[in-house]
């Protein structure tokens, strides 16, 4: 199937849709004949909702309003089973601009962690792309399959997950000098620079997601040294929402800051010598050894727990199934 999803148009079973109540409580049910949304202030069946136009508001039971909409991609990622931290949607908006990530595009995409990028750069492709994603994890594998197939309703056939090490497994994917894009959200992307520079196309952007700015430090250089590349540009976004009514207009208190920082740069044409960017006297200089006491090996890798793991993987799988049951009941319908 292709990497498409049913965004309009009256709910039918097996869509997933978010009921929003008085107080902006959400929950996200999967509509099926015959199940019901339960709370402690009454009943909603699901029969209710099913032909209802988007964006309806329906009754329980218990008089209780809810605002029925489909989900976007947005509420899917923040909600989705996850084992690893996904990446912000603010961060998912900046990745596919600063990597300029286009349909048709062959993107090569690592760690998959639960799949949250996966399903952006899916629908940034379109259905003419590829994205092959690699994950040293099989439980995330198994999480991103479930969240993927969950949200398109199925895995799309321009999608493929290859379990193991970037620096062994691509080389032996993707053919050298076709990849268009290189996404690495990964803990130490300068481990497998080269073997990145060989799979990208000249031109080609290379867009690593970092957390610290020690692991910012040792990437940017780490691709200097290469030759292979531009300099690279770093940044990183924060989103701070404001509230408005009337005249009662201020910043939020809270703010989704810090998450991130992006790196880009572009591979240059196999022989070409960038032009010596002239640098005031800093601390650009430096040996081996300070970039180790700057950056130890200890990176303090988090790990969620097997039962934790295995708890969101099937979660994810059994949404997975149900969007896959509904999908293929749409395609005898037609």
């Amino acid at each position: 199937m292709s990497a498409e999803r049913r965004q309009s148009g009256p709910f039918r079973e097996g869509d997933r849709v978010q009921l929003t109540g008085p107080k902006g409580s959400m929950n996200t049910v999967t509509l099926q004949a015959g199940n019901a949304f339960h709370s402690h202030r009454g009943v909603l069946p699901h029969e209710q909702l099913i032909g209802l136009p988007d964006g309806s508001v329906v009754q329980n039971s218990g008089g209780v309003e809810y605002l029925a909409l489909r989900p976007l991609l947005e509420d899917f990622v923040m909600s989705m089973p996850r084992g690893a931290a996904i990446v912000y949607p603010k961060d998912a908006a900046a990745i596919l601009a600063y990597a300029d990530v286009f349909p048709g595009a062959t993107v090569v995409e690592a760690g998959v962690g639960s799949g949250a990028l996966s399903l952006w750069l899916l629908r940034a492709i379109g259905p003419s792309g590829r994205l092959a994603s690699f994950e040293r994890r099989e439980e995330f594998a198994n999480i991103a399959r479930g969240n993927v197939g969950s949200f398109l309703g199925g895995a799309p056939d321009n999608w493929s997950i290859t379990i193991g090490d970037l620096a062994d497994a691509l080389p032996e994917t993707i053919e050298a000098g076709t990849a268009d894009r290189v996404v690495l959200d990964m803990l130490a992307p300068w481990e497998c620079i080269d073997e990145v520079a060989t799979a990208l196309t000249p031109g080609g952007v290379l867009l690593c997601y970092i957390a610290t700015v020690t692991q910012l430090s040792r990437v940017a250089e780490a691709i200097r040294s290469t030759g292979l590349f531009t300099n690279p540009q770093s940044s990183e976004t924060m989103v701070r929402g404001w509230h408005v009514e009337g005249l009662a207009v201020r910043p939020d208190h809270r703010m989704v800051a810090h998450t991130g920082f992006l790196l880009t740069a572009r591979r240059l044409a196999p022989g070409t010598v960038l032009p010596e960017l002239k640098r005031r006297a800093s601390k650009s200089d430096f040996s081996d050894e300070d970039v180790e006491a700057w950056t130890p090996g200890a990176l303090g890798d988090r790990t969620a727990s097997g039962k934790k793991l295995r708890k969101a993987a099937r979660e994810a799988q059994r949404a997975a199934e149900q969007a896959a049951s509904a999908s293929g009941r749409d395609d005898a319908d037609q």
